[in-house]
């Protein structure tokens, strides 16, 4: 298992807008990034925009977006060898 990335919240909206989200919102500090999946159901995640974000909170986002794609795919961005 790789080592957990440290990251900022810009940094995790652009990891999903690669993946087709977009942002749908921002109330504070916190970011709303929706997409359609290719199920017609609407996916949403909630993305704080902190400067270095905790890893749990990372971890979290990890979990939450391996819901909507595959785990695979997410893990080169989140993770280092």
């Amino acid at each position: 298992m790789g080592r957990l990335r440290t990251l900022s919240g810009r940094e995790v909206v652009a990891i999903f807008a690669g993946f087709g989200f977009a942002v749908a919102g921002q109330k504070g500090s916190h970011a709303k990034l929706r997409r359609i999946g290719t199920d017609g159901r609407r996916q949403t995640l909630i993305v704080p925009l902190h400067a270095d974000m905790d890893k749990g909170t990372l971890r979290g986002l990890f979990v939450q977006g391996s819901r909507f794609m595959p785990a695979e795919d997410l893990w080169p961005h989140f993770y280092s060898e």
